[in-house]
């Protein structure tokens, strides 16, 4: 939510997105609280606590599971298909007053990228053909700079506007980001695999708890 970045605005037109993160940082302060509720119920020795906390983070444990294993198993299609599909639908090329516009070209300078797949996509950006009247094959951030950054030098502008390979970005965002940012899917993976270990061993506790309470 607070991505200095600003991917979270090319996924801004997508409100389900948006309401997923509100609902994890939702799911954070409840196992605070769960976790405050276990600690009470422990130190009580009160087994409605412990029978609470055990079946909330055994909720939340089977509900992380799932949407780990769905995310891993859609996480190609769903995604390249879904930026693709918003790029094409809702880019407007040089108009930094859209946000949606002023991000995208923000990443594709950035990472010396263009669209999601390739320059191909503006072929179907609807609203960037409209805009240009069909006399720009792809956007000025697409185009190369010397060095890559947003006060580079343009190669050569019109050469890049009518399409010519040698002054432009040809491969995709998608898969830049990809690469750029795999250490930290990683890094991310290992983490959840961590507190989804941690809930589990809480568990556990609890049950043992519970069982000697009685």
């Amino acid at each position: 939510m607070v991505d200095p970045t600003g991917f979270r605005e090319i996924v801004a037109a997508n409100p389900l997105l948006i309401t997923g993160a509100y609902i994890l940082l939702a799911m954070g302060g409840l196992l605070f609280l769960l976790g405050f509720l276990g600690c009470c119920g422990a130190v009580r020795e009160n087994k409605c606590l412990l029978l609470f906390f055990f079946l909330f983070i055994l909720i939340i444990f089977l509900a992380e599971l799932s949407a780990a294993i769905l995310a891993f198993i859609f996480r190609e299609n769903l995604t390249r298909e879904f930026f693709t599909k918003e790029l094409t639908k809702h880019y407007q090329g040089n108009n930094d007053t859209d946000v949606f516009s002023a991000t995208w070209n923000s990443v594709m300078i950035t990472f010396g990228c263009c669209g999601v797949n390739g320059p191909e996509d503006f072929k179907f950006a609807s609203v960037f053909r409209l805009l240009t009247l069909d006399s720009e094959e792809v956007p000025e951030a697409c185009c190369r700079r010397e060095p890559q950054t947003r006060d580079g030098v343009l190669l050569s502008r019109e050469e890049c506007l009518l399409g010519r390979d040698l002054f432009l970005n040809k491969q995709g965002c998608y898969t830049v980001i990809l690469n750029a940012f795999e250490t930290y899917v990683y890094l991310a993976g290992a983490l959840a695999i961590g507190v989804l270990a941690i809930e589990l061993f809480a568990m556990i506790f609890a049950m043992c708890l519970f069982r000697g309470i009685q």
